[in-house]
């Protein structure tokens, strides 16, 4: 398959994608366990149906010492119980912030309640910041065509 544009080669694509990825940098400084911006960045690309990053954040997860066993199960996370309370109020809050438009009040209060209860201030503006990026991420992607599976653990540093 052929990406519909090439989105890594255009000058103004590439500044966008400096900035997001500055974003994720300081993200590194909230706190997170290093399980649950994995998870996020799987979660939520599954739900917008972003294949190329799919592709690419189970391999770095892969890469990054996460189970594949875990890693498979993200797509049926409520049904498995492999993960911990503080992973699951993580991968709800995804969701709700994925599908956010599919809800008259955005964010479930008792979504937000479990990530509130399970991450501090700086872990949730992290969690907040994930789902935000990756959301960016996947739609620059699934608008771009870019294709999935070829893909490289670490391919962009």
């Amino acid at each position: 398959m052929e990406p519909r544009f090439n989105l890594y080669a255009a000058p103004v694509a590439g500044k966008v994608v400096k900035y997001l990825n500055s974003a994720m940098r300081a993200v590194e400084d909230a706190g997170l366990p290093a399980e649950v911006p994995n998870l996020v960045l799987l979660r939520a690309s599954q739900v917008n149906g972003c294949g190329f990053c799919t592709d690419m954040h189970y391999k770095d997860a892969v890469h990054a010492g996460e189970d594949p066993v875990r890693l498979n199960l993200v797509a049926a996370w409520r049904e498995a119980t492999v993960f911990t309370e503080a992973e699951r109020a993580a991968l709800a809050l995804t969701e709700e912030g994925t599908r956010i438009a599919d809800a008259a009040t955005g964010v479930d209060g008792d979504v937000w309640g479990a990530a509130r209860k399970a991450f501090d201030d700086d872990q949730l503006a992290g969690l907040i910041a994930v789902i935000a990026v990756i959301n960016a991420y996947n739609r620059l992607n699934v608008l771009a065509g870019s294709p999935a599976g070829g893909y490289t653990a670490g391919q962009f540093g």
